[in-house]
């Protein structure tokens, strides 16, 4: 996999597009500049959680005893699922949050940025490629920063594209997700039956 495709990976799975309404939605309560600071943090923490598991990662699958075809395919059903409910959200909403009180670590950092499936896809980086660490790292970085250039300009991105411009680029990267969840799995069913 080539560094700009990993890094396109990670941005369509932590998909900062469509969690645009989400972030809005749990910071409301909180004054503008302060949802600047909350956001910032939450990428940092993000960020920290996806380098730890993405050096640490492959330890404990080899501590659990877990092949790299199970993760691949594990990886592949999991962002399938979330493409799914990309395409086809539901009425509810997936995630709750106390809207009086300033959100630390979840939802925000984790699920909704450093969820199952990216914290799978950086530990399948480093388990098929170890040696290419230092681009995956900058991968990682790349992806967080990105994600956060366009969480900080939610406001400004919520007005100018409006709710329904927002919903069908969140389906066109589910679309996307698919693919490539699709991909994860049968790379680990070749895997696993050596074909």
């Amino acid at each position: 996999m080539t560094v700009l495709a990993a890094i396109l990976l990670l941005i369509i799975i932590m998909d900062p597009i469509g969690n645009v309404p989400v972030f809005l939605s749990i910071l409301k309560n909180i004054p503008i500049e302060r949802r600047r600071i909350i956001i910032v943090r939450e990428l940092l923490i993000a960020l920290v959680i996806l380098l730890f598991f993405m050096f640490v990662g492959r330890y404990i699958l080899q501590l659990l005893d877990i092949d790299q075809s199970s993760l691949g395919i594990t990886g592949g059903i999991i962002l399938f699922i979330i493409a799914i409910r990309m395409i086809f959200p539901g009425t509810k909403p997936i995630f709750s949050h106390n809207e009086n009180t300033e959100p630390l670590i979840v939802p925000l950092a984790v699920p909704m940025l450093a969820g199952p499936s990216a914290i799978a896809a950086v530990i399948l980086f480093m388990a098929q490629e170890p040696n290419r660490w230092v681009e995956w790292t900058f991968v990682v970085f790349v992806a967080c920063l990105i994600t956060g250039i366009i969480l900080i300009s939610s406001e400004a991105l919520g007005r100018k594209l409006g709710n329904r411009a927002l919903i069908a680029i969140e389906r066109l990267m589910g679309i996307l997700l698919i693919m490539v969840s699709v991909d994860f799995i049968l790379d680990g069913l070749k895997q696993t039956f050596n074909i």
